[in-house]
């Protein structure tokens, strides 16, 4: 029931009471404080002056598109392929003629359950497809089919590792959380000629299925977001569901970034958009992290928008604002049913295997994961964890490691040394990949068993392999006999050899008999350079010491 107007002006008085007798409390309290001596009101001005001032702290999440490898679209039978002339790969549905109809691809459902699985997400055996309505010329229907409501997986998680230290010999690692993964198509491309200031639309790229990632605000740097993006990189390429080049727009980055004080709620962000490469990534995301602290450090505020990244200066540019949101009346897809999935258990009995999608037997075909990849590394070989990173961060080349390994008599970790400081920093300088390489497996173990065997020396291995780069097909075997660069056996000439050098360095001689050990490394450095790499470097540090006793 209604209060009277006198209950009601009853409980009024009571609350002007209280708040009265509230504020007496405190008046009393305030009066005690003045009270105390002047030292302690000292004390308290100086703690105030001298509180430290919270730090920063970069809020950073991602979404991610990724180009579905596939031979046709999501949703028509058009081509997929890479820098084909304009237009040359469009369809009537993905021309949005009327009457056209939306057929979905069984593979590229298929690649977004296993990329889902490969990033421990939950799969909804019923996901729905959604219009995403906004106006671009290279959006000829108006709208995007994609998966808003009920996408086909949710709440994962990406494991990646991060380097410490300038030679990454220090792994930390951490985890981001997968808020969802959808299937949605891609929109046409616009070609801008700035001369003539037209714009040309190409629909080669409208319709292609892409999966889109959207990670949680679980980052903090670029470094960090660099990191997660290359793992993901190379799960997806592991797995086969994308190739992942980020130079062809396989893959590309949206960076939502903020700031906060520690402990505080976060600020408002701005959203950095369609950045292609892990490096720019980092880069876009710090100089973003720094911009809005200065902002807000000399008192402004920090604009919900959408800016670009500008490699040439480093900085990030602004777009558009997203103050106003826009509505994208998002509505189900009429032209496609609910999209069903099966396990062993729900699986109808008597239905054609190829008409219904068994997430059980995609499970089964998901291939060894990059990080059990490289804790297998370390275990078998007794590699350092850094130089597991290399090997399986480089496309073929665990391969190409495990075939010398097997192949030669050397041990894991100096086959490890070669293939990264010699054949690694080759291919790197050539842009090469390691199925591209001059020197074959084969030929490097040849090479380190004729190393290990004694009959060259190290030098004298790093002269062959650079043989064996320039002159594809020669054996090391025979750039040796014909560069006559096998280790000399005759004892009585390399101890001729060390006494001309002992004569010539006598200055050197003179400090090591007065106790500098370290000028030895000098004269066997003098020697080696005088056979041009041919003698054993232990034989000679024999041969000079006993010369100089």
């Amino acid at each position: 029931m209604a209060a009277s107007i006198g209950e009601m002006c009853g409980r009024g008085l009571f609350c002007w009471v209280k708040i009265i007798n509230v504020w007496a409390v405190r008046l009393k309290r305030h009066a005690k404080r003045n009270v105390h001596s002047s030292s302690t009101h000292y004390q308290l001005k100086t703690q105030i002056k001298t509180k430290r001032i919270p730090e920063w702290a970069g809020v950073v999440g991602l979404e991610i598109h990724v180009q579905i490898s596939s031979q046709s679209k999501l949703f028509s039978g058009s081509r997929v392929q890479f820098s084909a002339p304009p237009n040359s790969l469009v369809s009537f549905f993905d021309a949005s003629l009327p009457g056209t109809l939306p057929v979905l691809n069984r593979h590229c459902v298929e690649a977004a359950v296993m990329t889902a699985f490969a990033l421990n997400c939950s799969i909804n055996k019923k996901s729905l497809f959604d219009r995403k309505h906004y106006f671009y010329a290279d959006l000829p229907a108006g709208y995007q089919i994609t998966q808003q409501r009920l996408p086909i997986a949710v709440n994962g998680t990406l494991t990646y590792s991060l380097g410490l230290g300038q030679k990454w010999n220090q792994m930390v690692t951490k985890r981001v959380r997968i808020k969802q993964i959808q299937l949605e198509q891609d929109s046409g491309k616009s070609l801008h000629d700035e001369t003539r200031s037209r714009t040309f639309i190409d629909l080669n790229r409208a319709g292609v299925g892409l999966i889109e990632i959207v990670m949680e605000p679980d980052m903090s740097c670029g470094e960090e977001a660099a990191a997660a993006v290359r793992e993901l990189q190379l799960i997806l390429q592991t797995l086969g569901t994308s190739q992942a080049n980020m130079a062809e727009g396989q893959m590309r980055v949206d960076a939502n970034v903020s700031v906060h004080h520690p402990g505080e709620p976060y600020g408002v962000r701005a959203e950095v958009k369609n950045i292609n490469s892990a490096r720019f990534l980092a880069k876009a995301i710090d100089y973003e992290i720094q911009r809005q602290i200065k902002v807000l450090e000399n008192g402004g505020e920090i604009l919900n928008e959408t800016r670009a990244f500008d490699d040439k200066t480093g900085r990030t540019v602004p777009m558009r604002d997203k103050e106003g949101k826009q509505d994208y009346r998002f509505c189900p897809e009429p032209n496609l049913p609910p999209l069903i999935l099966y396990d062993n258990q729900t699986i109808p009995a008597h239905v054609d295997a190829q008409q219904v999608i068994n997430i059980d037997w995609l499970r089964e075909q998901l291939p060894e994961m990059p990080s059990a990849k490289r804790e297998h590394l370390v275990q078998q070989y007794g590699i350092l964890p850094e130089h597991s990173f290399t090997l399986v961060n480089e496309v073929g080349l665990v391969e190409y490691f495990q075939r010398v390994v097997e192949q030669t008599q050397s041990n894991p970790k100096k086959v490890i040394g070669w293939i990264i400081n010699e054949l690694l920093g080759h291919l790197k300088q050539c842009n090469l990949p390691v199925k591209q390489s001059p020197i074959s497996s084969a030929s490097l173990s040849e090479l380190l068993n004729l190393l290990e065997k004694g009959s060259i020396s190290s030098s004298a291995a790093k002269q062959v392999f650079q043989e064996m780069w320039n002159n594809e097909g020669k054996s090391a075997a025979e750039i040796v006999k014909e560069k006559n660069l096998g280790l000399i056996q005759d004892q009585k000439e390399l101890e001729k050899i060390c006494q001309t050098i002992i004569k010539g360095q006598q200055e050197v001689v003179s400090e090591y008999r007065k106790g500098n050990k370290k000028v030895l490394n000098k004269l066997i450095g003098l020697v080696q350079k005088a056979t041009q790499g041919r003698a054993d470097p232990v034989v000679v540090k024999a041969i000079l010491e006993e010369a100089l006793s």
